[in-house]
């Protein structure tokens, strides 16, 4: 039994009037109840964070309330130049801890700072590949995530080593961005060694900012600096929905990627081989699907975990990961000739760790015939395996296909459509309440120890994904959290987006 059914069991009652009671909720008596609410968070010990989340809610045309979307700051650079000394240094506080894992590209952790009354995001770039015959495309791969994902770059040199070829193949990318760089001389400790920092002009990126991350000196000018071309708010985060959207398409090797492309494209745009793995880079291209352009990115076929492969296949599946990160919608193609495996569901487990949207291609349907008593078996067999092994998202469209004659495939359209506008979907703040309030008087929390944790206040802070954010009383079960989750699909929709709750547990003020 699923984690799902069970929270159904133990939460549900017979008949539940939950949607014909906020259906009959005025919107304009719901706002007033969640402004009481909000207000009634003043008796509760509340941080920074909560206090930012709080006021930087600004309320739309739409009654909806957005949040700005803070500027990025990505620090690059190879490995022991002290990236994340400077990220600890820039926070105030040890967060940030440096560990050469190989193959961890994905873990790059964001932080929230602030320097000069102003907020901003500062994104850490860890796990490098260490193999020293590799490490310039590991390099070169994670900077160029970074770079495209912020709206300042901060490139930290080691300046007691030098310019090495690694930072000089960074500068290159850097260059082509057009974002703006600051180079930092890291470990200039004192007045001595500033001629060290001279010497980094011969990169072309201007100045060089001696600092020394370990100690704080000259960090405070560098932020000086930074703050004096960081935009107000991202225009990173803040992208536009129009244009075409991007989609991701994942699988297995040889599971139909490039015959989807190429289909969609209406020619040969990738080379398509019986031979598992032909594709090893990325294709970007743009196609006319359903009278729409959509960019469509071919990727390489996960094989199997990152940490355990080796050459080509090692830094194809960080380009496969690169390519995710980059895109709003993912369809994950599944071979229905075979049985769902345990890398199909990885794959799918890796878009909703990466927050995208989210549907599911069931691909290579013109290989299972109607008359056979096999593929009649196999068509059974799969609807099982369905129920059980993809239970957890089962809110993700499904489009049964075939990539290869093109069948089915004007209904991928619908399915991404959906799954993109659930992404950016919000739900008014008093809405959103109201909801909560009829669920909890439904179903209310177990107890725990003799005490029932209340949930004071929800939000939703943001979108792509839709994130809300519950202030309570003490930590609510996940299989609560979980029940939350299905009833809010249930009501408002979010089929083919993935939901993120985050708790806030906050003890009332001593009086």
């Amino acid at each position: 039994m699923t984690s799902d059914n069970r929270d159904a069991e133990q939460y549900e009652g017979a008949e539940d009037n939950l949607a014909e009671t906020l259906a009959a909720v005025d919107d304009t008596l719901a706002e007033q109840r969640a402004m009481a609410l909000r207000q009634g968070l003043e008796d509760y010990d509340l941080d920074d964070d909560d206090a930012a989340l709080l006021a930087g809610l600004s309320v739309g045309e739409d009654g909806i309330e957005y949040l700005p979307a803070l500027p990025v700051v990505a620090i690059v650079g190879r490995p022991n130049v002290g990236k994340s000394a400077l990220v600890n240094r820039i926070l105030g506080r040890r967060e940030a801890v440096v560990e050469d894992t190989p193959g961890v590209t994905r873990d790059r952790v964001t932080y929230k700072a602030e320097w000069m009354d102003r907020r901003f995001t500062v994104v850490d770039t860890g796990g490098w590949e260490p193999d020293a015959k590799g490490i310039d495309r590991s390099v070169a791969l994670q900077a160029e995530i970074a770079i495209d994902l912020c709206d300042v770059v901060i490139f930290v040199v080691d300046a007691m080593v030098g310019a090495t070829s690694t930072d000089e193949h960074v500068v290159k990318l850097l260059r082509k961005s057009g974002k703006p760089v600051f180079l930092v001389a890291n470990k200039i400790d004192d007045a001595r060694h500033e001629p060290e920092a001279a010497v980094l002009w011969n990169l072309g990126l201007g100045e060089p900012h001696p600092v020394s991350a370990i100690h704080g000196r000259g960090v405070a000018d560098l932020l000086d600096a930074v703050m004096g071309v960081l935009p107000s708010v991202s225009a990173v985060a803040k992208q536009e929905i129009g244009g075409p959207r991007r989609v991701a398409i994942l699988g297995r090797p040889n599971v139909g990627k490039s015959s989807l492309l190429n289909k969609a494209a209406g020619e040969e745009r990738v080379v398509v081989n019986e031979l598992a793995g032909t594709t090893r880079d990325p294709v970007d291209e743009v196609v006319d699907v359903g009278g729409k352009l959509w960019r469509f990115i071919d990727t390489a076929g996960i094989r199997r975990r990152v940490h355990l492969q080796q050459g080509a296949d090692f830094y194809a599946s960080l380009r496969t990961t690169a390519a995710l990160e980059k895109a709003e919608v993912a369809v994950v193609m599944l071979d229905v000739s075979e049985p769902i495996s345990e890398q199909d569901i990885r794959i799918i487990d890796l878009v909703l760790d990466s927050g995208r949207a989210l549907v599911l291609a069931f691909n290579k349907w013109d290989r299972l015939s109607d008359d056979d008593m096999e593929d009649i078996e196999r068509r059974r067999y799969l609807e099982r395996e369905i129920e059980q092994d993809l239970a957890h998202v089962a809110w993700a469209p499904r489009v049964n296909m075939s990539a290869r004659t093109g069948r089915h495939l004007d209904k991928l359209v619908p399915a991404l459509e959906t799954a993109l506008d659930s992404w950016d979907q919000r739900i008014p703040t008093g809405k959103f309440n109201a909801f909560l309030s009829e669920l909890v008087n439904e179903h209310p929390h177990p107890l725990r120890g003799g005490k029932q944790p209340r949930i004071l206040f929800g939000t939703q802070a943001s979108t792509r994904p839709p994130t809300f954010v519950l202030f309570t009383t003490g930590f609510l079960d996940p299989g609560y959290r979980r029940f939350i989750q299905r009833r809010l699909r249930e009501l408002f929709g979010f089929e083919g987006s993935p939901i993120v709750i985050n708790m806030r547990v906050r003890e009332k003020r001593q009086r």
